[in-house]
C-alpha cells in the first residue's frame, strides 16, 4: 500500500501511467481517444478488472467524467488499486470491480469539465431520436452565464440574482446545471448526438457487465459540497426497490437530488442510463461520490470563464493557461489533507459496495 497522497497526479498523462502501473497483473484494456491530448499525448480510457470476469456481483468504479474532475477520481482509483487489504477483501467476497479511468480523457488533459465535442458527458445520455429536454430556464440565462464580454457586466450578474429571488435558489440552480441541448457553447450542455465517451462507456459495460447479476457504480466526481468531504448522491432511476439497495450497500448517508437533500440539482442524460440500457439483467443501483473542493460560487465562476475563453474565435495561449488553471483550482485541492480524505472516503464507499453486493447475494 502506498501514501494516498502518492496516489495523486497533476497531469493526464501522469495520472494514466500511475493507473496503469497499479493495474500490472490484472486483466486490462484500452480505448484510444481520437485526438491528443495537450501535450500531445495519446489519450484513452483505460480499463481494469480486479476479480473474476465470471463473477456475480459487479462494482463499476470511473473517474474523469468530467475530464479535469479526473485529478480526484483517478486518486481514488490508483489508492484502491495499490490497497492489498481492499484487494483482499474484493477476493475474500467473490465479487469483482470494474476500474474504468478517465472516462473524458480530453478533458482530463486539457484541463476542462466537457470532452473534445465540447459536450457535459454526465447529460448526453439521452434518446437522441426523440426530442432533447428543453431548459427554459437556461434559455433565459445564457447569455448572462457566458456572456459577450469578460468579466461578466453587472447587469449580467443581476439578472442572474433576479432570477434566483423570482423563482428561488433551488430553481436557480436547476436552470444552471440540470442540462440544455440548445446553446453548444454554454454550460452543461448535453450535445446533439451521442460522444464518443459515451459509445465507448456502453461497449465497456456491454463487454464488462452484461453478464453480472447485481451492478453496482461508484462514479467520481469533485467540485461539489463541502471541501474534503464525500457527498455520496443517488445515481439511479428513482423507485422503492433501488434506493432500497442503495441505502442497504452504501447507508443512511446517500442524498437524493429528488428531494432536495442532495447539494445536486435533478439532472437530464445522466450517465448511469446506461447501465439500464446495456445491463439490463442485472439489479443496479449506484451513487455519484462528490467530493467538495471549493465554495459553490467560485466553481461556478471558473466555469463560465472557462467557456467564455473556448466561445473566443483565437484565445491566446496565456487566456487559455488562465482558463486551466482557474478550472484545475476549481476541481482539485493539490493539498496533502484534500487526498488523503478524498482517498479515505473514496475507499470507505468501495468497501460499502463490496461487502453490501456480498450480502444482498
Amino acid at each position: 500500500m502506498i501514501d494516498p497522497v502518492d496516489a495523486f497526479a497533476a497531469t493526464y498523462a501522469q495520472a494514466r501511467e500511475k493507473f496503469l502501473a497499479a493495474a500490472q497483473g490484472l486483466a486490462v484494456r484500452s480505448w484510444t481517444a481520437p485526438l491528443r491530448g495537450c501535450l500531445q499525448e495519446p489519450l484513452a480510457v483505460d480499463v481494469a478488472l480486479l476479480g473474476p470476469e465470471e463473477a456475480d456481483a459487479l462494482l463499476v468504479v470511473t473517474s474523469g467524467c468530467h475530464g479535469v474532475e479526473g485529478h480526484g477520481g483517478s486518486g481514488v482509483q490508483v489508492a484502491l488499486l495499490h490497497d492489498e487489504a481492499f484487494r483482499a477483501l474484493v477476493a475474500a467476497r467473490g465479487v469483482a470491480v470494474l476500474f474504468i479511468h478517465a472516462l473524458n480523457p480530453w478533458g482530463f488533459s486539457h484541463g476542462r469539465r466537457v470532452t473534445h465535442e465540447g459536450v457535459d458527458l454526465n447529460r448526453n445520455f439521452v434518446d437522441f431520436k426523440r426530442p432533447r429536454p428543453h431548459n427554459a430556464g437556461y434559455a433565459e440565462l445564457a447569455s448572462a452565464l457566458v456572456p459577450a464580454t469578460w468579466p461578466p457586466a453587472s447587469e449580467d450578474e443581476q439578472r442572474l440574482l433576479a432570477y434566483g429571488a423570482a423563482h428561488g435558489m433551488a430553481a436557480l440552480k436547476e436552470a444552471i446545471t440540470s442540462g440544455q441541448y440548445d446553446d453548444p457553447r454554454g454550460l452543461f450542455y448535453g450535445g446533439d448526438q451521442s460522444t464518443w465517451s459515451q459509445v465507448t462507456l456502453r461497449t465497456i459495460l456491454r463487454q464488462q457487465a452484461s453478464r453480472c447479476r447485481l451492478l453496482a457504480w461508484i462514479d467520481l466526481h469533485s467540485g461539489l459540497g463541502e471541501p474534503g468531504e464525500a457527498e455520496p448522491v443517488f445515481s439511479a432511476r428513482d423507485d422503492d426497490a433501488t434506493r432500497h439497495r442503495a441505502k442497504a450497500w452504501w447507508g443512511p448517508r446517500i442524498t437524493f437530488t429528488e428531494d432536495g437533500s442532495s447539494s445536486s440539482a435533478p439532472l437530464h442524460g445522466n450517465c448511469w442510463n446506461a447501465a439500464y440500457w446495456d445491463c439490463p439483467q442485472a439489479a443496479y443501483a449506484g451513487i455519484t461520490l462528490e467530493f467538495g473542493t471549493r465554495p459553490g460560487p467560485e466553481v461556478l465562476d471558473a466555469l463560465r470563464f472557462d467557456h467564455w475563453v473556448a466561445a473566443q474565435s483565437a484565445p491566446t495561449p496565456a487566456l487559455l493557461e488562465q482558463a486551466r488553471a482557474r478550472m484545475r483550482e476549481a476541481f482539485y485541492t493539490d493539498t496533502p489533507a484534500w487526498k488523503r480524505s478524498v482517498a479515505h472516503q473514496g475507499r470507505e464507499a468501495a468497501v460499502q459496495a463490496v461487502e453490501g453486493l456480498k450480502a444482498w447475494r
